[in-house]
């Protein structure tokens, strides 16, 4: 078959050419081919307490998990070893650096060895006891500091003499960090009532993966399994769901209680059995206790309460539910009725009324909420606003703008 042709000029010389050409890249043989450049992660070191594994500490496993896929590797320093270096599900690099009281500075200066030693980019905080450390190590090595504000820290436990002292301690080293992240809109208007400017502030909330074991989605019959999953302490409020369970008990709607989690003190789990007792509702009760594997307790449970008084960020455990396909019923504080809007998706109750919970908690077995179209309902706003990869990426933009903010106060000092 014959084609037209053509002469075309190519580098001063004749050539012919198709008039209709297949689409062929001529390359100039004087340029050099690209070589793609293979850019290394920006190093990011996270200094937690590590006593306890809690939402906070999930927020962090998880963003050790998810960051490298945004570019930033990941690694611990741990103040308070206990817990946490146990039960992560992360596997980076975890430096134990063990003070000896809240103000022990030295680790301050171990913690500057492995900045240097590591050559971490970025810093970044999650409590106040952390906050004091990294700020002083940053300063050491003028590596910018991130600050994560995941609780209320002024309300923070019923101990006033210590939410002062830690507020006063976060706010002295927070205002030495590069940006701020709040886990919530509550939490932010917070930090603004605290002196912080808006514009320091970024919030990133909370996110959890879909569980690989999802609640079944057939309607609860029978006695329903109320659950719910928490360090236990007092503001948790979990002396309102054991009253609000006797309640429902009087109005002959029997619920068992499956409660996940530690207690905070001996002393607050022995008031709480204690208060058992009183109520006489012991054998409607299983301690589970802490659990690792909490997505696997959620799909046990027909409801997820928290009955939280104060003091709540963005709490792990409501999303995780909701991942999970399970109900939430939980008190409308903070950050809260951020996630959970009230008879769309689950249901918010007054804090400190038991009451008021134990209502809520017979609409949803008698029938008066349609318990599975609050089940998809979470589950939809879970996949389009928490899952932990919008999570890791909302951090790692906070990351971005404070190098390039570095970078560019680096310049004007390099021209000064």
């Amino acid at each position: 078959m014959s084609t037209d042709q053509t002469n075309v000029s190519l580098h001063g010389t004749d050539v012919l050419a198709p008039t209709n050409p297949l689409p062929v890249v001529f390359r100039d043989p004087t340029i050099e081919k690209p070589v793609r450049k293979v850019v290394a992660p920006i190093r990011v070191l996270h200094v937690i307490n590590g006593e306890h594994y809690a939402g906070a500490e999930r927020v962090q496993d998880l963003l050790a998990i998810q960051l490298p896929e945004c570019g930033f590797e990941v690694e611990f320093a741990c103040l308070k070893p206990n817990q946490f270096p146990e039960i992560r599900s992360s596997h980076v690099p975890l430096s134990e650096i063990p003070m000896l009281g809240r103000v022990d500075l030295r680790a301050a200066l171990r913690l500057a060895r492995i900045m240097q030693e590591g050559e971490h980019q970025v810093i970044h905080a999650h409590t106040p006891r952390s906050a004091l450390v990294a700020s002083v190590a940053a300063r050491l090595t003028g590596v910018p500091l991130v600050y994560h504000v995941h609780s209320p820290t002024s309300r923070d436990s019923t101990s006033r003499w210590r939410n002062w002292v830690n507020d006063r301690n976060e706010r002295f080293c927070a205002r030495r960090a590069s940006a701020l992240i709040t886990v919530s809109h509550s939490l932010r208007r917070h930090m603004c009532l605290r002196g912080f400017p808006d514009a320091a502030i970024s919030v990133v909330p909370n996110g959890v993966p879909v569980p690989a074991v999802l609640r079944d989605p057939k309607q609860p019959v029978g006695d329903w399994t109320i659950g719910t999953v928490a360090l236990f302490r007092p503001r948790k409020g979990l002396e309102v769901l054991l009253e609000a369970i006797a309640l429902l008990a009087e109005q002959e709607i029997t619920v068992n209680l499956r409660a996940v989690g530690t207690f905070a003190s001996k002393r607050y789990q022995e008031e709480i059995m204690h208060h058992v007792a009183r109520l006489g509702i012991i054998d409607q009760i299983e301690w589970v206790w802490f659990a690792h594997d909490v997505p696997a307790e959620l799909a046990r449970m027909d409801l997820l309460a928290l009955p939280s008084l104060f003091g709540e960020g963005l709490p792990m455990v409501v999303l995780e539910a909701m991942a999970a396909g399970v109900p939430v019923i939980a008190s409308r504080v903070e950050g809260v009725p951020e996630a959970i809007d009230d008879g769309v998706n689950g249901l918010l109750a007054d804090p400190g009324d038991p009451v008021d919970l134990a209502a809520n908690m017979r609409r949803i077995i008698v029938g008066d909420v349609d318990w599975r179209r609050l089940r998809e309902n979470a589950r939809q706003t879970h996949q389009a606003v928490y899952s932990d990869g919008s999570m890791a990426a909302g951090v790692a933009n906070v990351y971005r703008n404070v190098l390039a903010k570095s970078a560019r106060i680096g310049q004007r000092r390099c021209v000064k």
